[in-house]
């Protein structure tokens, strides 16, 4: 897949610098969040940055590897937390009705048929991938098409005027995925990156990772991100990754999650590295993998929660953050605008 990304022109860095040292604060008093709003401004091109129709697009998927045992709960968890989203009851759901975020659901490829519903998105390739431990999850020509399905959908979200947008997933076996990916697409040990996901207890997380080391022994350790999700991927986190690379030809606010969404991530950013300034990262998963992506990528989350729900929850709790930069560079007063006098040189 061919990405058109375009790298935020630096030509408007001074004057964003200029304006946020401006403001009624000393250079620097309101930290992280000068940084955010300097982004922010670069991504959209613009001093006075806008969040139109923000909202979050939940991923969903099944993995044939579940049923193996890569996880606390049963495949059927998958779609019964779809229909969770659906009627509101997720915590996803509060979130978003909290900070007036808009939520869509994805059914990219779960095994099972909703019907049509407003809040979900029917993208559905299969009914779960195949099982990763006896073939590859996902045939490559199925990948390139979760890849470009992913990527309409933003396109036609930017149409729509949304101009910032949060990722999150829901497949039962996504973080044995997910640790798969990272394994490939960096330097991680496996074992280190494989965590206990739906809350494994100790015997649980053992025979995760011997499945795991089972997979590679099968499958290899591809590098190049198209094969690494034909053989470990799941359909969720392939359209994500191409929504991602969407999302970014259109110049949005990526607001990224935990974990899972940020194994998409690695596969979108080893396809287009001109991803990484559109990304904002939400928060510091507990499941041990997210460290090694976030050092891989050179991101320093928002905030840390302890959190390891997955579902774009962290990405819904930090918008707050990612408003409250937009507002203190839109609607601040300046030193001259307010009259009051500029530190003495």
């Amino acid at each position: 897949m061919q990405a058109a990304i375009e790298a935020p022109d630096l030509a408007l860095r001074e004057s964003l610098v200029h304006r946020i040292d401006q403001k009624t604060k000393p250079p620097g008093a309101l930290g992280r969040l000068e940084a955010l709003a300097l982004q922010i401004g670069l991504i959209q091109q613009t001093l006075t940055p806008s969040l139109e129709r923000p909202q979050i697009l939940v991923f969903a998927g099944d993995h044939g590897a579940a049923r193996a045992g890569v996880s606390a709960f049963p495949q059927e968890v998958t779609w019964q937390m779809v229909e969770n989203f659906l009627a509101g009851g997720a915590a996803i759901n509060v979130f978003c009705r909290q900070t007036g975020l808009a939520l869509k659901v994805v059914d990219a490829g779960v095994n099972h048929d909703f019907g049509q519903h407003p809040g979900l998105i029917d993208e559905k390739i299969g009914h779960g991938t195949q099982n990763y431990l006896e073939a590859p999850a996902i045939a490559p020509e199925a990948v390139a098409l979760a890849l470009e399905r992913g990527r309409r959908l933003t396109h036609r979200l930017a149409e729509e005027g949304c101009r910032v947008l949060g990722f999150g997933e829901m497949g039962i076996g996504n973080t044995a995925s997910a640790s798969l990916l990272t394994h490939c697409l960096t330097d991680a040990d496996l074992t280190a990156v494989t965590g206990r996901g739906t809350g494994l207890d100790d015997a649980g997380l053992a025979r995760k990772r011997a499945l795991l080391e089972q997979a590679v022994t099968r499958g290899g350790r591809p590098t190049d991100p198209l094969r690494a999700l034909s053989e470990y991927g799941g359909y969720e986190i392939a359209m994500m990754a191409g929504a991602m690379l969407g999302a970014a030809e259109r110049r949005m606010v990526l607001l990224i999650d935990g974990f899972i969404v940020t194994a998409a991530l690695l596969a979108a950013h080893a396809i287009a590295p001109a991803i990484l300034p559109y990304c904002v990262f939400a928060h510091r998963s507990r499941e041990p993998g997210h460290t090694w992506q976030l050092e891989h990528l050179g991101a320093d989350p928002l905030i840390e929660l302890d959190l390891r729900l997955g579902e774009g929850t962290g990405a819904a709790l930090a918008y707050p953050l990612v408003q409250a930069a937009v507002n203190f560079l839109n609607e601040m007063a300046s030193f001259e605008s307010a009259g009051v006098s500029e530190r003495q040189p």
